[in-house]
């Protein structure tokens, strides 16, 4: 049995206002092909296809559209939600899908799924949608108990599901977890909520049985495997939703598996997605990259002294620079005297212009011009 496994693809996240609707299309008809040349028998989405928990028709268009063409040709789709889907949304629509071979979970399933695929093989599936904290510690443990109390109860309780759904698992079948969370010694890639990778919300790997084939995994945006019994493996996110996950590079996960032998792992990288780069360097060293970008979305420092105009002349060299910041770290010789309380507010603000070496005849006009506006306010 082929799998491809993927997850977080995160529809409707935008960039500082721009719209990623374009590259997420690009993405998902890749991973289409990406199904189509490898043969894939079944798709995994391992949680958040969507960025809001009420996705815009746009966005669901994208998705559902996608979760349709990777359901062609006989190919099974299961999904999880992710905690930015909407768990009860997913489920409102989960009859619909499973009319077109698509199977989805947005709450926990009291069963393991059954399936077969395209060429005879038997897959078995333990399901599990992402589950926050307040779903299992209530507010009367909260205020009864101690927090790692609370964390040992999560984990406890995340256990006791895995073990009631794997205990479903044949010896003759591919058995398969599928689930959306932080497991320990999972690396984040930068974009998570950060609320939802916290220690409140972790389970070991060993909560995972070793009868597992393949642990499908969700939540963490970087490609990995965990460490622990079998193969637990993150596929990470098919782009890059956020600048601190600048360094990830996206991919998806084609896992061969067999009843009685141990699944491989094949990384697939993704050519479509727009890379997110962080510049930092003078202006004139800034100005020397500029063809190196590509078609990159870019966060830039810039180290100069703040003058009147210089992010954006940043701006109109880098078009794709959605996020400017001038960087100065002023050394002892610059450190600012004291105020004299003396003298008038256009000589204070005068001195700070020539501290920091900014040419400010322009702006003293300006100050001027606004110093006058504001006394004729208060004369009348």
């Amino acid at each position: 049995m082929r799998i491809l496994h993927t997850a977080d693809w995160h529809v409707g996240v935008t960039m500082r206002g721009r719209s990623r609707a374009e590259e997420h299309r690009l993405v998902l008809n890749e991973i289409l092909s990406i199904a189509e040349e490898q043969a894939v028998d079944l798709v995994i989405v391992a949680g958040d296809l969507f960025h809001h928990a009420a996705p815009g028709p746009e966005s669901e268009q994208i998705v559902y559209d996608a979760l349709l063409e990777l359901a062609q040709d006989d190919r099974q789709v299961t999904l999880v939600a992710g905690n930015h889907d909407n768990p009860r949304r997913i489920e409102a629509i989960r009859p619909l899908l499973g009319q077109v071979g698509i199977r989805a979970a947005g709450l926990p399933r009291s069963s393991a799924l059954k399936l077969e695929t395209r060429g005879g093989e038997r897959a078995c599936m333990a399901l599990v949608p992402f589950l926050s904290q307040r779903g299992i510690v209530r507010a009367i443990d909260l205020m009864r108990s101690e927090a790692g109390d609370h964390v040992q109860k999560y984990a406890d309780r995340f256990r006791r599901i895995i073990r009631h759904l794997c205990a479903e698992f044949e010896d003759g079948a591919v058995n398969l977890v599928v689930g959306h969370l932080t497991v320990v010694g999972g690396r984040v890639g930068g974009g998570e909520r950060e609320a939802h990778t916290v220690f409140d919300y972790y389970v070991a790997p060993q909560s995972f049985p070793p009868a597992a084939h393949y642990v499908a995994l969700g939540h963490l945006h970087r490609a990995q495997q965990v460490p622990g019994p079998g193969q637990i493996r993150y596929s990470g996110s098919p782009i890059q939703v956020d600048f601190s996950e600048d360094m990830n590079d996206p991919c998806v996960l084609v896992v061969e598996a067999e009843a009685g032998r141990p699944a491989r792992v094949e990384e697939v990288a993704l050519s479509s997605p727009r890379r997110l780069l962080r510049l930092r360097g003078t202006f004139e060293g800034l100005l020397e990259r500029c063809d190196s970008v590509g078609d990159a979305y870019l966060r830039i420092e810039v180290e100069e002294k703040p003058a009147p105009g210089l992010a954006d002349e940043i701006r109109e060299a880098f078009p794709n620079a959605v996020d400017v910041r001038v960087v100065y770290e002023a050394d002892e010789a610059d450190a600012r005297p004291p105020i004299d309380i003396g003298k008038s507010p256009r000589e204070l603000f005068g001195q700070y212009l020539e501290q920091d070496e900014i040419e400010g005849e322009d702006l003293l006009k300006l100050f001027d011009e606004l110093m006058e506006e504001e006394l004729e306010t208060d004369s009348t």
